[in-house]
């Protein structure tokens, strides 16, 4: 198939690796795909990285069309973006022999909506989140705004037009078929949980030795968007601090760490035993397996339940438990299922003391390992996700 592939995200930015480029080296294997993304600043800037991308396209068989993404001011910003994807998106449907356009997300959708209208073209509309309901979350709109209405009534026509549509979770399924009207019966979903390099992300073959001096509780990825909740994550710091004097604290995100270290500061967290720094993709195993625990909490509610953390799949992979929000997604469902972890019921001093006594009793466990990994493999199997989205491809030719 001849597969027009639109991103938001940037390819090199951690989630462009993952989510976007993990899919797109084996389904190049199969089809011919040119892929649009959009870059920040400071990655186009990085010459040695951008020059080494490039490479790789070209070595995988990908066409590969970076643009730069502009963040301010955010409307005018993200409108512009949206023009010029349109504008090249349109004359790669109308010179070239696309097949099918493959949508990341909201704003690539809205674009694809206008090739099928001029060039007739079908769309995969793959949701990886609900954006409005996401945006609410966040704080940046407001629930009965005008915008927000405006998105949510191009969500509608974008459900309503797209040839299939990919849900990361079951949860966001049934919401969709339950809140949407009887019309959303027929659209063709298909259920793709974030997937997961499981040859990269690995156990390590031996236990480092400074993790047998104190625990070690981490955080990986972003911990500055408005659906991740930092204070929660502190909060948990702090009564593992005060049960065990002697363990060690980390986050590891591709954000500013100055800026983490300043929030984590007014959110009293202890300082002394925390360590933030930054890594590359394909360095973040090798972070991962120097934590035991992995803290992961999530804002909840609508935008919730279509969010499968990245994260969650890596961690696990590497044979790492996590601790967990209800009400987010399938994720509680997964830890409950597999025995991977603790739900933890409310950000309560009490509950998150459990919390930290209950994993750290899970950590004597010999087979917890070996439970996070099958757990990553039978859920966030990055060959099972690119056989999905092949069969989709397939099924709309």
């Amino acid at each position: 198939m001849r597969v027009l592939y639109l991103s938001y995200t940037g390819m090199l930015e951690p989630l462009g690796q993952s989510q976007v480029l993990a899919y797109l080296r084996l389904l190049a294997r199969r089809h011919t795909i040119t892929l649009i993304s959009f870059e920040k600043n400071a990655d186009l800037a990085d010459l040695e990285a951008m020059a080494a991308q490039h490479r790789e396209m070209q070595a995988l068989g990908v066409r590969w069309i970076p643009l730069r993404y502009h963040h301010r001011p955010r409307l005018l910003a993200t409108s512009w973006d949206l023009l010029t994807l349109t504008w090249i998106a349109l004359k790669e449907a109308l010179t070239g022999k696309i097949q099918i356009v493959h949508c990341r997300s909201y704003v690539p959708t809205f674009v694809a909506l206008v090739l099928k209208a001029i060039a007739g073209k079908p769309f995969i509309f793959d949701m990886r989140s609900l954006w409005p309901d996401e945006m609410i979350a966040a704080g940046t709109l407001k629930p009965s705004g005008p915008m927000f209405l405006l998105l949510k009534g191009a969500e509608r026509i974008c459900l309503k037009e797209a040839a299939s549509v990919v849900s990361m979770t079951h949860a966001a399924v049934e919401h969709l078929r339950r809140t949407s009207g009887t019309w959303i019966q027929a659209t063709d979903f298909e259920v793709i949980p974030t997937c997961v390099d499981l040859d990269l992300f690995q156990p390590p073959v031996s236990r480092p030795p400074e993790r047998d001096k104190s625990i070690a509780i981490g955080s990986i990825g972003s911990v500055l968007s408005g659906w991740f909740r930092l204070d929660w994550l502190m909060a948990f710091f702090r009564v593992a601090r005060e049960l065990d004097p002697e363990a060690r604290f980390a986050i590891v995100s591709s954000e500013d760490p100055i800026r983490i270290r300043s929030v984590a500061r007014t959110l009293g967290a202890p300082l002394d035993r925390l360590s933030v720094y930054r890594v590359r993709h394909r360095e973040a195993p090798k972070a991962i397996s120097t934590m035991d625990i992995v803290p992961m909490f999530y804002t909840t509610g609508p935008a919730s339940i279509c969010r499968s953390p990245t994260r969650m799949g890596e961690v696990l992979a590497c044979g790492v438990p996590v601790i967990v929000n209800a009400g987010v997604g399938d994720v509680d469902e997964i830890v409950r299922r597999h025995n991977v972890g603790f739900i933890l019921s409310d950000p309560s001093q009490e509950a998150m003391a459990e919390a930290f006594i209950r994993v750290r009793e899970l950590l004597r466990d010999s087979h917890l390992a070996d439970r996070c990994r099958k757990a990553a493999e039978t859920c966030f199997s990055l060959d099972l996700g690119v056989r999905a989205y092949d069969g989709i491809y397939r099924r709309i030719v």
